[in-house]
């Protein structure tokens, strides 16, 4: 096989015609979705969640296609490090969203918010909801996703990385802001299904092709079938905690906010845990034989060539589809949810028209995930290790406390708490550290200011407590 090659020239006839026949299909998905339901009353509601109407099938397959976008980055990671992604990209995430379900699904429902930061101001006051909004932009501006598919443009049509992620995040951009939330979760319907079976053909294609297990061992060095992949335990634990962002994160609550009841939220990520199981090992094992057939080849792109070449007629337009429907399922949603984030949190009450200003926002978020994706290096481990950590180490601990303990956490004391922790990480990268310390990720530092700033306050309040008990 070729480590990489012309995909415009390498398709048939009829693998553009199923390629093209998936793009038409999500198009009208999403058109469908914008004009099936009746206008209600709150137009802004009904736009920004779908007047919370959300049911179990539709929040399953919206929550699983949002949360595959950044593929190329988990090929990547498989390509260089075996099967360290599945205990990174997987194994831990699904320790977060049973925790979710079981324990944070009901409280979240309770709250009847519209976005994560207007939950944190319900839950802790004003500034604190401004403040979560900051860390929320930042993280779930998709900036992984635009540079994924401008890796996928660039592949297929070699029009290059940066125009690739210009035109495909305007168009992007159009259908989701004609159609809103809406639009994003019919899209997803199509996408969920394509996406789906695209990973399982290659899977069962390999098998056919190359054998099983035994061909894999043979031909892949032994520390990718390590569980740290030759990295350090404590580069591998931080994984663990950044997963722990499920129970904070915006995507996750958005479809919560939406969903017509809390059975459905609880039901709907348990399904959804099952269905990510099945997909992170069709994933994993496709990521494995392109490492081990492709040896030569780009980590990030290995996956996508691989399975072109292996694949049949037709069915490589199909996994093409495959690929973008991945991409674009979670690019989507996230330039929604940043969008919201600005036009509806931080800019709230400067625009009388809520939705012409989320529509507006969207291009802004876009042009924004371009620029920092050039900042960040275009390193899928890099972005996503940055805007995790921070978001997690920052947010993370006082939400949580905010659930077990209503009401113990001021609205100034979130503030500091997330601000102070954003400090010490930021000062702690700049540091010239060496030996242990160098081992030290930012985000334990991160993570242990708010701790360490929470217990203090807890001890202070009781020592005032006991003072004017005394008196």
């Amino acid at each position: 096989m070729l480590a990489k090659l012309k995909l415009i020239s390498y398709l048939s006839w009829a693998d553009w015609c199923v390629f093209f026949l998936v793009l038409a299909l999500t198009f009208f998905a999403a058109l469908y979705g914008h004009y099936r339901k009746k206008r209600s009353q709150n137009s802004a509601l009904d736009y920004l969640l779908m007047g919370r109407q959300l049911t179990l099938p539709l929040f399953v397959a919206t929550l699983v296609a949002t949360w595959y976008g950044g593929i190329f980055g988990v090929n990547e990671i498989t390509f260089n490090y075996g099967i360290y992604n599945f205990v990174t990209q997987g194994f831990f995430w699904y320790v977060a969203y049973i925790i979710f379900a079981f324990f944070i699904a009901d409280k979240v429902a309770r709250y009847k918010s519209v976005t994560l930061p207007e939950l944190a101001e319900n839950m802790f006051g004003p500034k604190a909801g401004k403040v979560a909004a900051v860390f929320t932009f930042f993280y779930i501006t998709p900036v992984a996703y635009v540079l994924s598919l401008g890796l996928f443009l660039n592949m297929a049509f070699g029009i290059g990385v940066l125009k690739g992620m210009m035109i495909g995040t305007i168009f992007t951009c159009l259908y989701t802001a004609w159609g809103g939330f809406k639009a994003v979760v019919f899209s997803d319907l199509v996408q969920f299904f394509v996406m789906c079976a695209a990973v399982i053909l290659v899977v069962i294609f390999s098998v056919r092709d190359f054998g099983g297990l035994s061909f894999l061992t043979a031909q892949l060095p032994p520390s990718h079938f390590s569980l740290t992949g030759g990295n350090g335990l404590l580069n591998t634990l931080i994984w663990g905690f950044i997963a722990l962002a499920t129970l904070i994160d915006p995507s996750f609550y958005q479809r919560c906010f939406a969903a017509k009841n809390p059975q459905v939220i609880k039901k709907g990520v348990l399904i959804s845990t099952l269905i990510w199981f099945c997909f992170d090992i069709c994933t994993t094992a496709g990521s494995l034989y392109a490492r081990a057939v492709l040896p030569t080849a780009e980590p990030a792109e290995a996956y996508f060539f691989y399975a072109v070449q292996l694949l049949p007629s037709g069915l490589k337009g199909f996994f093409v589809a495959g690929i973008l429907a991945i991409i674009l399922s979670t690019l989507n949603s996230f330039l929604f949810i940043a969008s919201n984030t600005l036009s509806y949190d931080l800019l709230k009450n400067r625009f009388k028209n809520i939705i012409l200003s989320n529509r507006i926002s969207l291009f802004a978020v876009g042009g924004l995930a371009i620029g920092m994706s050039y900042l960040l290096n275009g390193s899928f481990k890099e972005i996503w290790i940055t805007l995790g950590s921070y978001f997690s180490a920052c947010l993370l601990v006082p939400i949580l406390v905010g659930y077990i303990y209503p009401k113990r956490i001021s609205d100034h004391l979130f503030v500091v708490s997330a601000l102070s922790s954003a400090a010490v990480m930021t000062i702690w990268k700049l540091l010239p550290l060496s030996g242990v310390w160098a081992q030290i990720d930012a985000f334990y530092i991160g993570v242990s200011t708010s701790i360490i700033l929470l217990v203090l306050n807890r001890k202070k309040s009781r020592s005032y407590v006991k003072s004017t008990t005394d008196l």
